[in-house]
């Protein structure tokens, strides 16, 4: 049975209101085996109305929807279904709303543009636990950390404190082990582990896997 579960497509849905780009990404994720789109949106409160009632591996969202933003369907959607990985493909790459996606739950964001090819690996990656985020992100975050870090002073030793189970997982994430592969390992739920993170987020202040690392390295947290 296990080996069944294994071979199960990935379920996938695409939240995008650009009919050409919709119809690429699908027959793109159609031509392999390993996906199945099981729904596509052209607006996000149908993607919301849909949901609750479909059980999704992982969701593309587009930010500019025509009637909501795609930061609404990335909200609900983690709420409901935590342990979905949710990636933003979108042409918005300002600070403020990278970070507003970030906060509501997206494991990761590309910029329109992407290679379908790219963006295959990057559904992979992202289904392996990864965090792809498109060069021109990637750089933003970074400065933004970098930033922080020189504007603040050290932190005293033990201010912040991770449990040891949010250590553990934290330390399998830097080693690039993915939710499914970290739940196996401690005998827990990838929504368990899912829910680790959003408290090691809150404690440390950060919005995404790459920012969580840093800091707790930074901070001595993880080695």
């Amino acid at each position: 049975m296990t080996a069944a579960k294994l071979k199960e497509p990935i379920r996938t849905a695409i939240v995008e209101d650009d009919p050409a780009l919709r119809k690429m990404i699908v027959s793109l994720l159609q031509e392999d085996p390993d996906y199945a789109v099981v729904a596509e949106f052209s607006e996000g409160k149908a993607a919301n109305a849909a949901i609750p009632h479909l059980a999704l591996d992982i969701v593309l969202v587009d930010i500019g929807l025509p009637d909501i933003s795609g930061i609404d369907v990335i909200r609900k959607l983690k709420a409901l279904r935590p342990e979905c990985s949710v990636l933003v493909v979108t042409t918005f790459g300002d600070e403020k709303t990278v970070t507003a996606a970030l906060e509501a739950g997206a494991d990761g964001y590309l910029l329109k543009g992407t290679a379908l090819e790219e963006l295959k690996r990057d559904i992979h990656s992202l289904r392996d636990g990864g965090s792809p985020l498109s060069p021109m992100i990637a750089r933003k975050l970074l400065n933004r950390l970098q930033t922080r870090v020189a504007a603040e002073k050290p932190e005293p030793a033990g201010e912040t404190k991770l449990t040891r189970r949010e250590q553990e997982i934290l330390e399998m994430i830097a080693k690039g082990f993915s939710y499914t592969e970290t739940s196996k390992i401690y005998g827990i739920s990838a929504a368990t582990v899912h829910s680790h993170l959003k408290s090691i987020y809150r404690k440390l202040e950060v919005h995404s896997k790459t920012e969580a690392v840093f800091e707790a390295r930074r901070r001595s947290l993880i080695h």
